[in-house]
């Protein structure tokens, strides 16, 4: 039996084996979905710690539902371990390691070459493989491939097969869920894909798939640049439209009536989360190699990288509508997670604000129901008050994140100003200002 029948059949006995690198936001949700499924999954993770926390049972990420962990670990369908040799056990690898962008907001490829390394050095023959992790279009082929037959001594397309399947995690959506939302494939030859079709389709209802890696790299690129271009266009326009009079959120309200070629996106204080501020980075890397310039991409992520910025001016605008200053007043932000709903501060718009804030002399404390501490840029270290019962004894409070826990009337009753950077409350007021 050759060995694309070999891992098949074993897919379709149910006996194939998955192993996932990085048991984060990505990876742990996709662990348990596929033990949900009774596919065995062996998680490789570098933190002892989360490793530990897995294997007892005890989630650390909100997406997946504590039951659902305590009972695939229960049943044995899951382990986590920080032993990567044990990658020689797994049929099919998936690769969900962190990609962030350096100091000189260039991709960081590191843990990615990482992953390749240690698959290069265990791996099997008759391996799938697919990375996860957002990248510029290109990576799977041209830095990924090259790494594992050096490393392996193994051919692809005869001892291994190599793709490339988007991971697409919305945190907090009670909707959309690793099973039910639409998957994209692309690998670099069709038995790749046949294979990893047939393996995804043990965990997920639906997989489109496309003609090659680099063809599915892009799909992300596109996904999360489309939202970038029109949240960083609906912000400028809520900036011109304060300063015209006009409320920004009854103009979408209106234009979201039109039946066709309007959807509506809304304005904020930035752009949160681990895609869409970096990955038009990682397109302008590569693309810079094409000689190629993406004007529109650019401008978009300048006017995103100014929100934090521009919030801070509307906060010291309406504390000296109350005639006091920025510096000596204090300051309280109502959530620091960059969504509703959420335990994830990654790319926080609100952190930026504080941090500008607090350099302005700002006395800067925040509260959020759903994360304890948060750092900001410069490393300093910020804890939640533990409740909201001396609104009062703050000179401005600003609505960063709109989390239901929320009773925006009862804070509106108890504060001396509030920023609303979130459209918590309809109109403006003398004690309201609104982004």
């Amino acid at each position: 039996m050759g060995l694309k029948s070999e891992i098949l059949q074993k897919i379709e006995n149910n006996t194939v084996k998955v192993g996932i690198l990085g048991l984060g936001y990505v990876g742990l949700p996709l662990a348990v979905t596929f033990a949900k499924n009774d596919v065995e999954v062996l998680g490789f993770e570098k933190s002892e710690k989360k490793a530990a926390m897995a294997n007892s049972g005890e989630n650390y990420i909100g997406d997946v539902e504590d039951e659902d962990l305590e009972t695939v670990v229960k049943k044995g369908r899951f382990t986590a371990t920080t032993d990567f040799n044990r990658i020689k056990e797994c049929d099919a690898i998936f690769i969900c390691v962190p990609t962030p962008l350096d100091r000189f907001r260039k991709p960081d490829m590191a843990y990615i070459e990482g992953s390749c390394l240690e698959i290069g050095r265990f791996m099997k023959k008759g391996t799938f493989i697919a990375l996860e992790s957002t990248t510029y279009p290109t990576t799977t082929e041209d830095f990924m491939l090259p790494i594992i037959e050096r490393e392996s001594g193994m051919t692809h397309g005869y001892d291994f097969w190599l793709a490339y399947s988007p991971e697409r995690v919305d945190p907090g959506n009670q909707t959309y869920k690793t099973e039910n939302t639409p998957k994209v494939l692309g690998a670099m030859t069709e038995d790749g894909n046949e294979i990893g079709l047939a393996i995804y389709s043990k965990a997920i209802q639906q997989i489109h798939v496309v003609s090659s890696p680099k063809a599915a790299e892009m799909v992300k690129i596109l996904e999360n640049t489309y939202r970038l271009i029109n949240i960083s266009l609906i912000n400028e326009l809520a900036l011109l439209s304060g300063k015209m009079d006009i409320n920004i959120w009854e103009v979408i309200d209106a234009a979201k009536t039109k039946p066709y070629g309007f959807q509506a996106f809304y304005p904020g204080p930035g752009i949160g989360g681990h895609c869409i501020p970096l990955d038009p980075f990682y397109l302008e890397y590569i693309a810079k190699k094409f000689d190629f310039d993406l004007s529109m991409i650019n401008t978009a992520g300048h006017i995103d990288m100014l929100m934090p910025h521009r919030m801070t001016i509307k906060i010291t605008s309406a504390l000296n509508r109350h005639k006091k200053s920025v510096n000596g007043s204090r300051i309280l932000f109502l959530g620091v997670a960059y969504k509703p709903n959420i335990d994830d501060e990654r790319e926080s718009p609100a952190l930026k604000i504080i941090q500008e804030v607090a350099n302005k002399g700002g006395l800067v404390d925040f509260y959020d129901p759903y994360i304890e501490t948060a750092k900001t840029e410069d490393g300093t270290e910020y804890s939640s008050i533990d409740d909201l019962s001396n609104l009062r004894d703050y000179d401005c409070v600003i609505v960063t994140t709109k989390h239901k826990d929320f009773d925006f009337s009862d804070l509106a009753e108890k504060s001396q100003l509030i920023v609303d950077l979130q459209n918590a409350y309809a109109t403006s007021t003398e004690d309201i200002y609104k982004l």
